[in-house]
């Protein structure tokens, strides 16, 4: 109990101090956060040592996040995004998936470690991403909701990935395969049969919780619902939080909508601002500090090769170039599932741990430059996406 207060101290410490002065800067919350955790972590300051549990328990936030999300996008909302979602988040994923995994065929993977690591690193950060468009109001513009059907199109294709790569991982010592097609059957009949509660069971419930007019009843039902559907996801290997924004969406048409934002957007806040604490602390520093050179050049030409090809996309799809360069800087950055690929790919010895280090601090990296470059295109570049402003109408004097 004393290092669990402890560490809330130094948590709730670091967040208070740091991040307001980066609001003050101009710099974000989300960065705050990062140097936050840099700061606090295992090679700054030594105030926490396990970053990896602070990640896990954290990544609630992202859970609470796509529910939310998914509260804000009814059904035909979704359905309206299919050519958004096939289209332009599938393509990203593919060409992004070749480019890299390219490179690593000629720095020598074998072709099945280069396409699992290219997949990697082809997917950009939901929590990133979508806590910058809501942080900036930019979530509803067009850009915005192509950057968020490119990230829901990633977590739609991780299913399949999460079904596929381990059973392409097959244990030399009890020869057993991964989840594949039995998984994704056990995931469509959890998406019907979330349907039917969300219509039978748990509008009705909603309502009389609401006759009772308890708000921590309410809000504990909400967590309930949430946390479920996560655990059932998790139960069979697949995104908790892919299971929670379907969720959302099924509850996106009940009259419960608004209390239910409003009574899970504290919990979402601190969790996701812990987060970006872990993801903060889990960065090597003295990997980092090691091989400064090859890692910056090695993030730079990451983030850069992703921005160019998005933006490459989002013009074939008929966007203009300032709202394609927006949604480049969006989701130009590492994602958190790179994480989990990686870790399976060292499970597997496809690669060797040092190149996966390497790549782990490059995510990282890309994922704290990121909102370094959205504020830099904020500040200096002068066109803005505005439409310009109407003429007032003329009033003629008709009289002599």
């Amino acid at each position: 109990m004393n290092e669990f207060i402890n560490q809330a101290l130094v948590f709730v410490g670091a967040t208070v101090l740091i991040v307001p002065l980066f609001h003050l800067l101009g710099l974000g919350s989300v960065l705050g956060y990062l140097i936050a955790g840099i700061i606090v972590g295992p090679h700054a300051l030594g105030l926490i040592h396990e970053a990896e549990s602070v990640l896990h328990f954290a990544e609630l936030g992202v859970v609470l996040l796509l529910f939310i999300i998914g509260l804000e996008i009814q059904p035909r909302k979704l359905w309206s995004m299919r050519r958004q979602l096939v289209g332009l988040g599938g393509l990203q994923v593919l060409l992004c998936s070749l480019a890299f995994m390219a490179v690593g065929l000629w720095y020598g993977l074998t072709p099945l470690a280069a396409g699992i690591i290219g997949f990697g690193l082809s997917l950009s950060s939901t929590a990133f991403a979508l806590q910058y468009l809501m942080e900036k109001n930019q979530f509803n513009t067009t850009f915005g909701q192509s950057s968020f059907a490119i990230l829901l199109s990633q977590d739609l294709l991780a299913i399949p990935a999460l079904a596929i790569i381990p059973a392409l991982a097959v244990s030399e010592m009890n020869g057993n395969e991964g989840p594949s097609m039995k998984t994704l059957g056990l995931f469509l009949a959890i998406v019907v049969m979330l349907g039917l509660v969300s219509h039978f069971l748990i509008r009705p419930l909603f309502r009389l919780i609401a006759s009772t007019r308890t708000r921590e009843l309410f809000t504990a039902t909400t967590l309930l619902i949430v946390f479920g559907v996560a655990t059932l996801m998790m139960s069979i290997g697949l995104s908790a939080a892919l299971g929670t924004f379907i969720a959302g969406v099924l509850l996106a048409e009940s009259e419960y909508r608004h209390e239910l934002e409003a009574n899970l957007d504290p919990f979402k806040s601190l969790l996701m601002g812990l987060f970006f604490i872990g993801v903060g602390m889990s960065l090597s520093l003295p990997l980092i500090f090691a091989q400064p050179l090859l890692i910056v050049v090695l993030t730079l030409a990451y983030i850069v090769t992703k921005i160019v090809m998005i933006y490459g996309i989002g013009r074939v799809f008929k966007l203009n170039r300032d709202n394609s360069k927006l949604m480049s800087l969006a989701v130009g950055q590492g994602g958190e599932f790179a994480f989990v690929i990686f870790g399976m790919v060292a499970s597997m010895q496809l690669a060797p741990s040092e190149t996966l280090a390497i790549l782990t601090a490059v995510i990282t990296l890309s994922m704290a430059l990121s909102p370094l470059l959205n504020l830099a295109h904020e500040r200096l570049v002068i066109k803005c996406d505005v439409a310009p402003s109407p003429d007032y109408d003329v009033i003629t004097n008709e009289n002599p």
